[in-house]
């Protein structure tokens, strides 16, 4: 990914958020998330770097300025979804404190 612009974290509250994930629907779906909560630049797509793991994204956000979304209703969407796709995963993290498959520890 390109260097954070200085811009971009100029002032308290602005922050730049950069998604890893194994695919694509994982991490607009994590995007969508932070998009319930606060104000975002969110990305249009994902990219893949040749011989690194997985898609990512980078998003930026205001934490000084609240989402125009009502809290429930995209907010449960995006949580669906999200267990959704830590239902399928297989093997190694499934049930995995840190995955998404409802036994998320904000801790770890």
């Amino acid at each position: 990914m390109r260097p954070i612009n200085e811009a971009h974290v100029a002032e308290p509250g602005l922050a730049v958020v950069e998604v890893a994930a194994a695919d694509d629907e994982t991490a607009l779906a994590v995007q969508g998330l932070l998009a319930t909560r606060w104000a975002i630049a969110p990305a249009d797509r994902t990219t893949h770097e040749p011989g690194e793991p997985g898609v990512r994204l980078r998003c930026f956000l205001d934490l000084r300025q609240r989402s125009e979304h009502e809290a429930d209703g995209p907010e449960r969407a995006v949580t669906d979804q999200l267990r959704a796709v830590g239902a399928k995963l297989d093997g190694p993290g499934a049930g995995v404190p840190g995955t998404v498959d409802g036994s998320w520890d904000a801790g770890c």
